[in-house]
């Protein structure tokens, strides 16, 4: 299964000493890389961040979702549900991915809807209550006016309040990056989602130190002006996350092996 998926992932570049960056005095953070639909790994990394943060004395903890909850994995709805009871203690800020724009377009056009079918959309319509059935002999007309029955507008709402990017010291938190040479208040909402290439490559300082994820890899990409935390948990079984305090940089990760999963 791996040798057909490798074209996924990103090529990690040899490490590089990282830029120094802060986050104020008195607070921690959590950032968690693409979730995409399997809550099984959220929720045991959100434990393992719960011990992590038990551990390091008291600090003003703040957790941030660095998009695309949705698509590809086999639960979006519970992942989006878990979020929302997050969201209820305050302490809990979720970024918008270019999944979760795909999702809220397809509601409106039949077009947006047939691409998001083919890029995770039907494991997100099947984890709202959409059948096979519905879906095999259904017109897309017909599968969108269903999506839009199903889908709860709590979770609609959700989504469209989701941020696009959250600053922290001297982080930046974004769901895919952000094109060089633009200020942060000119950035445009298609790159802070979609960003690839121009942002990946880029190795000179940004104005903040970036925490990204969108670009799968197959450990989490250390850089010296960014750090990449999407290890592909719909396919590898591993969901990553970054914690921050000070000046301190460290890795929590949850895994449930494919073969694992597959048997359950």
């Amino acid at each position: 299964m791996f040798s057909k998926l490798r074209s996924l992932f990103s090529k990690p570049a040899e490490m590089s000493a990282p830029v120094q960056a802060f986050v104020p005095a008195g607070r921690r953070v959590y950032a968690i890389g693409d979730i995409h639909g399997r809550l099984d790994l959220f929720e045991q990394l959100l434990a393992k961040i719960d011990q992590d943060d038990a551990t390091r004395g008291e600090a003003e903890t703040l957790l941030i979702l660095l998009g695309d909850l949705v698509d590809r994995g086999p639960d979006s709805r519970g992942v989006v549900e878990r979020a929302i009871q997050l969201m209820a203690s305050g302490r809990v800020r979720v970024l918008a991915g270019n999944h979760e724009e795909m999702m809220l377009a397809s509601l409106r056009d039949t077009e947006v809807l047939r691409y998001f079918l083919r890029h995770g959309g039907r494991e997100t319509l099947f984890s709202y209550g959409l059948t096979a059935e519905e879906y095999s002999r259904g017109n897309l007309d017909e599968i969108r006016e269903r999506a839009n029955a199903l889908i709860p507008p709590a979770h609609i709402a959700f989504m469209e309040a989701m941020e696009n990017q959250i600053v922290v010291g001297d982080y930046l938190f974004v769901h895919a990056g952000i094109r060089p040479g633009v200020p942060l208040d000119r950035q445009m909402t298609s790159d802070l989602r979609w960003i690839r290439r121009e942002f990946l490559e880029h190795e000179r300082p940004y104005g903040h130190f970036v925490v990204h994820g969108h670009t799968i890899m197959e450990e989490p990409d250390l850089r010296p002006n960014r750090i990449g935390i999407d290890t592909g948990a719909f396919v590898t079984g591993k969901l990553t996350a970054l914690g921050l305090e000070g000046d301190d940089r460290w890795l929590l990760s949850a895994f449930i092996a494919p073969e694992e999963r597959e048997a359950a």
